[in-house]
């Protein structure tokens, strides 16, 4: 079974069942609705489009610093008069970024509402709405029916936008400093539309629906598809939902993707929405290995593991044995070495659940070669510390490059800013990395990410349009 959109905007959700079940109406923006239709009956609708409603993926400190927008900048009244909407998994309210102290109420404009049965929405957090698949049984055991942040990406994207000012944050100690987002006065209404099994597009074009309606000034969406499948911008659910936006003054900012550095990578490129890339931070984080032999290698990740200088057996991956009864991994070190492709993780570090980092080509070959000199080959793993990458800025390897795949005249993404190891608040339910047997869970993390400008400049020129914006 698919889902299909007919439009003006309409959805409709192919069943042999003869009941015709509305699912969603769209009435406050744009008019449309989600319907239990059959290939035969989609095909004789006689709207603009008709689309299958398929499922999306999330694509995810100094920044703000790095690109001029620092802590003592003069602020202006209006900032705490911006809505960011942030379109996303949720958000973990009790996080200090989202503290509303000192916060007046929200301004008149606010239209929204707070749908939350285990928080309360405050002064900073005003609105707060999610959307469940369509069909219940996609909810995984991890998921949680409320606007609460189960996954850590939605709160990672809005503390990036608008977090509070937080000093003393880290990540274990790495990256450790004030954190804050780019606008950290401005309001927070939250649509999560984001679930363990992905974003079903019906619940993101409802979001848009609400969003508009509740009075936000900007929408934050860091969602694509694994891979761009249509060229038709009515066909595309995020191209109708930021252009229905920018009709009603709304400005939508989309990440441009993380499927770089091909050409014609791109997985957002709608005209009348800001696109952004990402680019390197003047920071970097670096994992010293140094094996038997007394030689030291640069390798990357985000290492807060402490093996004090202690050397472990090194072996080469391909001669390694499965897995055997009393195998014990917390008193296991590993030296991970091939598993990525090399130059897509050159520019971004991992969190691992033990002590690893992952190292050049032409390293990795050195330390086989010793290897294979010695008959007890060691090594050992330094904690990660951090230096200055006097090579920034340059567009992240894996940030999606243009040229624009529908129309070629029009250039994205509009620009790239921050987005390699940013440092944000995160669920604290939810493990720091997706890697196998990770179990350490934080209220920050360091992740990929840009989102935040396009409200700075709101809080500036409170009139301009999304055009003048853009």
């Amino acid at each position: 079974m698919k889902l299909l959109v007919c439009s003006t905007i309409i959805i409709c959700y192919n069943s042999n069942s003869t009941t015709k079940t509305i699912l969603y109406y769209y009435w406050h923006s744009f008019n449309g609705f989600v319907v239990k239709l059959n290939e035969k009956e989609a095909d004789k609708m006689a709207v603009v489009s008709v689309f299958p409603d398929e499922k999306r993926q999330l694509l995810t400190t100094r920044s703000w610093d790095f690109i001029g927008f620092t802590q003592e900048v003069e602020r202006q009244n209006y900032e705490s008069d911006v809505i960011v909407g942030v379109i996303d998994s949720g958000v973990w309210p009790e996080s200090k970024s989202f503290d509303d102290k000192g916060f007046s109420p929200p301004p008149a404009k606010w239209k929204g509402s707070c749908q939350a049965f285990d928080f309360t929405c405050n002064n900073k957090i005003i609105g707060a709405k999610f959307y469940p698949p369509l069909h219940h049984n996609a909810l995984s055991s991890k998921d949680i029916e409320s606007p609460r942040d189960s996954s850590g990406h939605g709160t990672h994207t809005a503390s990036t936008v608008a977090g509070n000012s937080i000093s003393m944050a880290s990540m274990l100690g790495l990256a450790q400093g004030t954190a804050r987002g780019g606008v950290p006065s401005a309001r927070i209404a939250v649509y999560k539309v984001c679930w363990s099994d992905g974003c079903n597009e019906a619940s993101i074009l409802a979001a848009f629906d609400d969003a508009i309606k509740d009075g936000v000034d900007i929408l934050s969406v860091s969602i694509s598809e694994s891979v761009s499948k249509t060229n038709i911008h009515f066909k595309d659910v995020l191209s109708v939902g930021s252009f229905h936006a920018m009709k009603h003054g709304v400005l939508t900012v989309l990440s441009a993707g993380n499927t770089g550095p091909y050409p014609k990578s791109l997985q957002n490129y709608q005209p009348w929405a800001i696109i952004v890339g990402a680019s390197t931070l003047d920071r970097k984080f670096v994992t010293k290995v140094k094996t038997g032999n007394n030689i030291a290698y640069e390798g990357i990740s985000l290492n807060t593991f402490d093996l004090k200088g202690k050397y472990y057996p090194i072996i080469y991956g391909g001669d390694a044995a499965k897995k055997r009864p009393g195998f014990d991994q917390d008193s296991s070190r590993n030296c991970l070495t091939n598993l990525m492709q090399e130059q897509a993780y050159i520019d971004m570090a991992i969190s691992f659940p033990l002590p690893a980092c992952y190292l050049q080509s032409k390293d990795v070959v050195k330390i086989h070669t010793y290897i294979r000199s010695t008959s007890f080959p060691t090594a050992t793993i330094f904690k990660t510390i951090e230096l200055k990458d006097s090579l920034a800025r340059i567009v992240a390897f894996f940030s999606s490059r243009g040229l624009n795949n529908v129309t070629s005249e029009i250039l994205k993404p509009d620009l790239i800013a921050p987005g390699v190891d940013i440092i944000a608040s995160w669920s604290p339910i939810s493990p720091i990395s997706e890697i196998f047997s990770e179990t350490r869970k934080l209220k920050f993390n360091i992740i990929s990410g840009t989102s935040g400008a396009a409200a700075y400049i709101k809080s500036f020129h409170p009139t301009w349009s999304p055009a003048a914006i853009r």
